[in-house]
């Protein structure tokens, strides 16, 4: 298979010296040949365009570092006759591509992930082959604590019996001592999900903490959590900016995942009523002990509560009990949020809305349904949280109309035009 070349960091200018060698195969970077300037260009203008008459579009955010910051890397296993193999599936296949030197994973967990290869020839450990099911290696999974430096290892096995394992997790440790946890996930399934519903900690306690503005949080294997840390901490301090919040006021803070943004927001201000919503069960949880663990930063953290529940469900149910909120996050998946959400937003009646999106598409859309429930999109902020690819987040602050008098609608056909212009030519003229 392929092997890119170990390319060089970066310039003064923070533009990769050397383009990856199996981009085109690979897909997964797919403006790595374009220099870094032109990759904000290219995605501030998809903003604009897409965003336009609809609000202030202000500059990107483009990342001091383009390259090495993915935080979670994840190797699919496989083989090529007798020869063990590794890496990204190509864009839009399960074709294996090798590739030791990915300019966007983080370095150490490359090497990691490398030496875990290694070790699989050594103790015997067979991949696993999606066409005859049989083997054990799937994949494996590594998350990183930017911050703190503890890095997970996710073994995800078709079965929970690994040969050696003991042997494997020792050598693995030696070698590697910021490994602070080693877990077994157990996939049996035939889609390309890549964790399966069972996971075993082999050793340390089953997660890592990594820090965003000062703020300590915990990682599962299924958390949500964003892949690149310091354009997230960019991009959530210009939510916080947006937000605007003051001591007493309700903060909801929708598709909250582990409680990141509402946590990071509500650190600073005394008295925040926090309430987050999330579908994932495992992440609400996480999200509940993350309020716990900063309880210190802020007393109203003991106050937090964090709700395991469909955010449209919620939120129905919210307007209907009446309940108000001063200020909302939300950060949908690529799909966006729902017309039923932004309907009941309505009722719950913030004063300002701070919308994260990863696809400005669906955001755009979502913008003009809030712009019929009384809410006005004021400006947007691009931001690079992905260098190297095509994919842009944003973050849009709306502010609710005071009253009916200040959304006018009205119509003008060409004769009143007319005459109107001509009457300000007139006026001009004397």
């Amino acid at each position: 298979m392929a092997k890119a070349p170990d390319p060089s960091h970066t310039g003064h200018s923070g533009e990769p010296r050397k383009n990856c060698s199996v981009s085109k195969t690979c897909g997964g970077c797919a403006y790595a040949s374009i220099p870094y300037a032109e990759q904000l260009k290219k995605k501030e203008k998809l903003v604009r365009d897409l965003l336009s008459g609809i609000c202030e579009v202000r500059p990107i955010e483009g990342a001091k570092d383009p390259l090495f910051y993915r935080n979670k890397v994840h190797w699919a296993f496989g083989h090529m006759g007798t020869h063990l193999i590794a890496g990204r599936y190509a864009e839009g296949s399960h074709r294996i591509i090798e590739n030791d030197h990915c300019l966007l994973e983080d370095k150490e967990c490359a090497k990691i992930l490398s030496d875990i290869r290694d070790l699989a020839v050594r103790f015997k450990i067979r991949s696993y082959d999606e066409r005859t099911r049989q083997g054990l290696l799937r994949r494996v999974l590594l998350r990183k604590g930017w911050t703190t430096g503890e890095i997970m290892v996710v073994l995800v096995l078709s079965s929970p019996v690994l040969p050696g394992k003991k042997g494997f997790i020792k050598v693995l440790l030696e070698k590697h001592p910021s490994v602070k946890t080693v877990l077994i996930n157990i996939n049996t399934r035939s889609d390309s999900m890549i964790l399966g519903d069972k996971t075993i900690c082999e050793y340390g306690k089953g997660y890592i903490h990594d820090e965003l503005l000062g703020v300590r949080f915990k990682i599962s294997p299924e958390s949500f959590y964003q892949i690149n840390h310091d354009q997230t901490e960019k991009l959530y301090s210009l939510a916080i900016e947006a937000a605007a919040l003051k001591s007493g006021e309700k903060l909801l803070d929708a598709y909250c995942g582990i409680g990141t943004i509402g946590l990071c927001a509500s650190a600073s201000v005394e008295g925040v009523l926090l309430t987050g919503v999330e579908l994932n069960r495992s992440a609400c949880s996480d999200a509940r002990d993350n309020a716990k663990i900063n309880v210190g930063k802020n007393s109203a953290f003991g106050k937090a509560r964090f709700i395991s529940c469909d955010c449209t469900k919620y939120m129905l149910e919210a307007s209907a009990k009446n309940e108000k909120y001063d200020v909302v996050f939300l950060d949908p998946p690529r799909a966006g949020t729902t017309p039923e959400f932004i309907a009941a937003c309505e009722k719950l009646a913030p004063k300002r809305i701070v919308y994260v999106s990863c696809d400005p598409t669906t955001l755009a859309r979502d913008l003009k349904e809030f712009q019929k429930h009384g809410y006005k999109p004021e400006y947007a902020i691009p931001v690079d949280m992905f260098p190297l690819t095509e994919h842009v987040e944003t973050c849009c602050l709306l502010e609710r109309l005071r009253s009916a008098k200040d959304h006018i609608s009205f119509t003008l056909d060409m004769e009143d035009y007319y005459r109107i212009k001509d009457a300000e030519e007139d006026k001009e003229k004397r």
